[in-house]
């Protein structure tokens, strides 16, 4: 048995990092990566947090929960001009078959 401590290249940490963002989860990039929480929790908080722009809000927390609240917003925002286009776009060319 080896006590070789695994080497990983600074792209692999920066990779590592924007998965435990992307997922908003140290222990989701871990079992992903195969690499121990440990490693991946001292690399994210080396590179400014999961959340760099705020500092780290931990989920279920009010500040957490108010940020997903404008997210989630923007997004159904977002859904629904898209929705709106698309009925006109509808409408149109329907409305060119008759």
């Amino acid at each position: 048995m080896s006590n070789k401590a695994n080497v990983y290249t600074e792209e692999f940490k920066s990779e590592a990092v924007s998965l435990a963002r992307s997922r908003n989860s140290i222990q989701q990039a871990s079992q992903v990566l195969g690499v121990s929480k440990s490693a991946i929790y001292r690399w994210v908080q080396q590179a400014g947090g999961l959340n760099p722009n705020n500092p780290d809000p931990q989920p279920g927390t009010q500040e957490a929960l108010v940020q997903e609240n404008k997210q989630l917003k923007k997004e159904l925002a977002k859904l629904q001009e898209e929705q709106t286009i698309l009925k006109k776009f509808v409408k149109y060319f329907t409305k060119e078959l008759r």
